[in-house]
């Protein structure tokens, strides 16, 4: 069986340089667990869990797997150092987090033998966590899907390489053993996918909605504002198309409404909503508007991607959604990317 030995691979123990990324809805255990088991990193998407889901969830990927994995947490939810306190209660090997966490938080973990990774996207947050102490950090590029930025991960990978010298791991338009290839000569440690591993055998994702993506070609993504405020990398439907061309006032009572709904799905009482809200805006600069539309995002990805209504749900997208045709089980897609990125780093080699 081929392998690649990295910083990645070394730092977490696992067998290859590949990281599934916490996609909310997602995420889940048998998803993380069969990741865990093909020798790849799995992260379980906390973030649309409540405490007690995530507890079960922990539980669960554990029952399927005794290889690590980790969890993705976000570091302005009200409950974080909870949730901290619980990943190391259970031996969770990794923590990873979409914002950069506090300077205490990430010392916590250290001090308990958890590895920190958050994800960032530009140069500068890299090197504040890794002051911070953050053992590696995943840099996705406008290519990937979900929050994304403007830049693309063929400039924004090696300007992150260039000023931390903790491993870095990409993200954001890689799918096959070609982008594991070139992270790799770039100098990152290793890749992490989403999309691509939302089209797998193990995932969630109910069958219709996979082929909804399937079915699209390379132009069918859209960077919106309208679905929470921030950039967002998402299938261009017909709903998305519908609030791209809906007034301010519209949309933001749609918000509200689906604010309401997650309110009452998750258990969760106002004052923590209001509570999230003042992080969002205090760490992320945002209105009061944006903060509700990002309270409604969850209620628009839960109705896409888990309860398979296109019409009615958001369908988070990266780029690489028009190249790929197949829904392979997880650990084919491990194993037949090892083996192209191997065989073309052979390649290379071979020209000198």
């Amino acid at each position: 069986m081929s392998r690649l030995r990295t910083p990645l691979t070394d730092l977490v123990g696992i067998e290859h340089p590949i990281v599934q990324t916490g996609m909310g809805w997602v995420a889940g255990p048998r998803l993380v667990a069969a990741t865990a088991e093909a020798g790849g990193l799995g992260i379980l998407a906390s973030a649309t869990m409540t405490f007690a889901e995530l507890e079960g969830a922990i539980a669960k990927t554990k029952a399927n797997t005794d290889r690590p994995f980790g969890v993705n947490i976000r570091a302005d939810a009200a409950d974080a150092p909870d949730r901290i306190e619980l990943l190391i209660r259970e031996g969770v090997r990794v923590a990873s987090f979409a914002l950069a966490p506090k300077k205490e938080l990430i010392a916590r973990l250290k001090d308990a033998g958890v590895v920190v990774i958050p994800s960032i996207g530009a140069a500068k947050h890299a090197v504040k966590v890794a002051a911070w102490g953050a053992d590696a950090v995943i840099v996705q590029g406008g290519e990937g899907g979900g929050h994304t930025g403007p830049v693309a991960t063929t400039l924004l990978l090696p300007s992150v390489l260039d000023a931390v010298d903790i491993p870095v791991v990409a993200a954001g338009g890689f799918f096959d053993g070609r982008g594991l290839a070139a992270a790799l000569a770039y100098g990152a440690a290793g890749v992490a996918m989403g999309t691509r591993f939302l089209l797998t055998q193990e995932s969630t994702v109910p069958d219709a909605v996979k082929q909804e993506y399937l079915s699209r070609g390379l132009q069918d993504t859209v960077v919106s504002l309208k679905v929470d405020g921030m950039p967002h990398r998402v299938l261009n439907t017909e709903l998305v198309q519908r609030l791209e061309h809906s007034g301010r006032w519209r949309g933001l009572t749609a918000a509200v409404a689906n604010a309401s709904r997650f309110k009452s799905m998750t258990g969760m009482k106002w004052s923590a909503l209001v509570r999230d809200g003042l992080a969002m805006r205090r760490t992320k600069d945002l209105t009061w508007s944006q903060v509700v539309m990002a309270a409604n995002t969850p209620m628009l990805l839960k109705a896409g991607l888990v309860e398979g209504n296109t019409q009615a749900g958001v369908l988070a997208a990266g780029q690489v959604t028009g190249i790929i045709d197949d829904l392979p089980t997880v650990r084919e897609l491990i194993d037949g990317i090892v083996a192209e990125a191997c065989a073309r780093i052979d390649a290379l080699a071979a020209l000198r």
